[in-house]
């Protein structure tokens, strides 16, 4: 049954996705290199048997390099599929986020660097009611924070384990979170 809800969030959805490929038209106009673009492929895993898929847009830019050549910063934009419970007690979300990512080198393995990464982002959820929890808002935050690896020939390729946590950072009630782990594999473009 479509709801005004529903309604209101399919608008929001769209803007959402609009503003993604807005900045991101904006970003490809400062003439990116192929190897500055990445799609990225994540396992995700949540509280209360959480499972999921994240599809991402990675896009590496040079604009910290003049402040430290060891810190790298993209823009990651994503489309999250998650699912909770056993087919009597299914539900499912569909998430949208855009998130700014910052690595900085912090050991090395074999002449492979290994970076942390973090970042805030923003992010729209289709469902405010998932696994059990009531989340408040549509709207939330989505934090990260990981470790990750390039390897392969010009390092196209990259493995990452991260914790995401999404919040309204108490904009609004109730505000319960979610957390997640992902496991996350990239391709350079």
């Amino acid at each position: 049954m479509i709801t005004k809800n529903t309604i209101f969030t399919f608008r929001w959805s769209r803007l959402l996705l609009l503003l993604q490929v807005g900045v991101f038209s904006v970003l490809f106009s400062f003439g990116a290199t192929a190897q500055q673009h990445r799609a990225a492929v994540d396992y995700i895993h949540g509280e209360g048997d959480v499972e999921g898929i994240k599809l991402a847009y990675q896009y590496h830019t040079n604009w910290l390099k003049s402040w430290s050549k060891h810190v790298n910063l993209y823009f990651e934009s994503s489309i999250n599929f998650w699912e909770y419970g056993a087919e009597n007690n299914h539900d499912t979300n569909f998430v949208l986020a855009i998130s700014p990512v910052i690595e900085y080198p912090i050991a090395e393995y074999r002449h492979t660097p290994i970076y942390l990464e973090f970042g805030i982002g923003v992010s729209l959820l289709d469902d405010t009611k998932f696994a059990g929890k009531n989340v408040g808002s549509h709207y939330q935050f989505e934090d990260r924070l990981g470790i990750k690896t390039y390897f392969g020939k010009g390092n196209r390729h990259s493995l990452g384990l991260r914790y995401f946590h999404y919040s309204n950072a108490g904009l609004q009630d109730p505000n319960p979170g979610l957390d997640f782990i992902s496991l996350s594999y990239s391709q350079a473009l």
